[in-house]
């Protein structure tokens, strides 16, 4: 089985990411990811939808207050820090962009809080470029079906960009997320169910759990 038959697996099975129903837009998408920064997609898609019927531009964002942003996104983590940064990109995008969301890695990552996954899922899912987000779950997978040896999320991006055909990249992340949360987990994964075991090394793997 090789590394394309993998994917369309993958693909087959997870055919969206639950976060995607509510980025709609670049700027949806973009502030969507920030606030799912270690937060599970359960507990981001209602906060980001509540969000979202308010204030979804950047100029809407700027009519609300400091504090009742915090109130809206206040079940998850750092909500006081994201609320800041939430009105910060705001403000910078009316500045410098007329409101809209810039379509290259440098200028995303340009803005506050933007880091290089946040900024590749916006490329991707937003503007439909071949790039890769790598978070845990792609560095962990990635690793453990031995298409890479790497220990740094850069590295595995950098290997994964040269190893994976254009066409291929934009589904890289929502399937091994999904894959990763669901059976390729941290800590013995459900090896009995996957439905790539066939092509996988187990590079790494001690233990894995039987599903019944």
């Amino acid at each position: 089985m090789n590394l394309l038959k993998v994917l369309t697996i993958l693909d087959r099975r997870y055919p969206e990411l639950p976060l995607h129903r509510v980025a709609t837009t670049p700027f949806r998408t973009l502030i969507a990811t920030l606030l799912s920064q270690r937060s599970r997609d359960d507990q981001t898609l209602p906060v980001a939808k509540r969000l979202f019927a308010i204030a979804d531009t950047p100029q809407e964002m700027l009519t609300l207050s400091g504090s009742r942003l915090q109130r809206l996104i206040r079940p998850l983590g750092k909500y006081r820090q994201n609320a800041k940064r939430i009105r910060m990109i705001s403000k910078r995008l009316l500045q410098e962009y007329d409101g809209k969301v810039p379509d290259t890695l440098e200028a995303l990552l340009a803005l506050p809080g933007v880091g290089r996954k946040t900024a590749n899922i916006v490329l991707e899912h937003a503007f439909g470029q071949p790039t890769i987000a790598v978070d845990t779950h792609v560095h962990r997978i990635s690793n453990r079906l031995g298409w890479v040896k790497t220990k740094r999320l850069e590295e595995t991006e950098e290997a994964l960009m040269k190893l994976i055909p254009k066409r291929y990249r934009r589904i890289v992340n929502r399937v091994f997320v999904r894959h990763g949360q669901t059976i390729c987990t941290p800590q013995s994964p459900f090896c009995s169910k996957c439905p790539i075991f066939a092509s996988c090394k187990r590079v790494g793997v001690i233990h894995s759990r039987k599903s019944f």
